[in-house]
């Protein structure tokens, strides 16, 4: 289990003339973590991995790892090594040789290279007799383990990747997804890892920072991140969700009384377990994912329910995903796994429903 910090960002601001890409970031990360930055295109996540690398100097703040500030100390001597999204193999040397080439810039003996190659081979599932093949004779996995082999071998503290996988076709990504995450329980360093997956974040990170306009905006496990957001972006980035509004009357102690034009409720009063912190009286969101949301029929007693036409039917493989318009106006998505036979279709009215257990309240965001 993840245990002291080794890698520790107090503050950190980035500036390119007049544009700031960080604007005060902090960041804790466990020694043996693995840790996803997520976010939109140009959120500051690729440049954050930078400043980590030493690659570029922060403007303001401090980067330390293990202890130790790393203002000016050059990539080089950084206890990092970093995949880029783009893989940069050396065409003219063969898989060894690139697998071995960080330890040869460090004048390493060509011994110990070559028992390093050797053992980074094995630790990848690689097959022995590539070591004399060139990357334009592999696959593009193949590939992506020559470039994570390559990262290895110099036995770094923090291993910093970003977006590897985004370039491979989905089958190949999530062989690669589970090599990742074997390799991380197999060699116990630090990963830092760089998407705009939200689903390999999920399924690879400990923790999920989401990233927005160079701050970042909620920190935690993927549950929380997933079934608690901290505000409305992070709930839409983080999956397809509900977001019905309604009006919060007070707060106290207990938790919240509450009123909705828009759903039936057996019981308006919520307990804090369920409500974000930042919530108080006046207009407000209650959050309830597709899936858990479901058709009741008119005998039945759920915590919530409205009635809604279905207006689109989408088939995923073993998930149908439904869009339905409530009789007040606004849209629902709902998703629902496993079922061979549809149980709602277009243009069907239906009564849905939802419980009390799945639901998370939070404050709109501001105009």
């Amino acid at each position: 289990m993840p245990d002291a910090s080794i890698l520790d960002i107090a503050d950190v601001h980035k500036t390119y003339g007049d544009f700031t890409a960080l604007k005060g970031v902090t960041l804790a990360v466990n020694r043996g973590e693995f840790i996803a930055l997520v976010g939109p295109s140009g959120c500051g996540k690729t440049t954050l991995l930078k400043q980590i690398a030493g690659f570029e100097d922060v403007t303001s703040g401090a980067i330390r790892i293990e202890g130790q500030d790393m203002a000016g100390v050059p990539a080089a001597l950084r206890p990092t090594s970093m995949v880029f999204q783009k893989l940069a193999l050396f065409p003219h040397m063969t898989v060894a040789q690139n697998i071995g080439f960080p330890l040869k810039l460090r004048k390493v003996a060509p011994r110990e290279i070559a028992a390093r190659v050797d053992d980074m081979i094995r630790l990848m599932d690689l097959k022995p007799q590539y070591l004399t093949r060139f990357p334009k004779a592999l696959s593009g996995g193949e590939q992506q383990r020559v470039a994570l082999a390559r990262s290895m071998i110099s036995q770094p503290k923090l291993l910093l990747l970003d977006e590897p996988l985004s370039a491979l076709d989905v089958k190949l990504k999530k062989v690669l997804q589970a090599e990742l995450k074997r390799l991380h329980r197999s060699v116990g360093v630090t990963f830092v890892h760089v998407t705009h997956d939200l689903e390999e974040a999920m399924m690879l990170a400990d923790r999920i920072c989401v990233m927005r306009a160079g701050r970042i905006l909620q920190l935690g496990e993927p549950a929380d991140i997933y079934y608690r957001p901290a505000n409305p972006f992070v709930a839409g980035f983080i999956g397809d969700n509900n977001l019905l509004p309604i009006t919060v009357s007070g707060r106290d102690a207990n938790g919240i009384s509450w009123a909705s034009p828009h759903f039936a409720a057996r019981d308006t009063h919520l307990p804090p377990i369920m409500v974000a912190a930042d919530v108080a009286a006046g207009p407000a969101l209650m959050m309830v994912r597709p899936e858990l949301i479901r058709r009741y029929d008119d005998a039945e007693t759920p915590d919530f329910a409205l009635s809604a036409v279905i207006t689109e039917v989408f088939t995923k493989g073993g998930t149908v995903q439904y869009r339905a318009r409530s009789t007040t106006g606004f849209d629902l998505a709902i998703e629902i796994q496993g079922t061979s036979v549809l149980p709602m279709q277009l243009d069907e009215p239906v009564r849905l429903g939802w419980q009390k257990k799945d639901i998370w309240v939070l404050t709109p965001e501001a105009a």
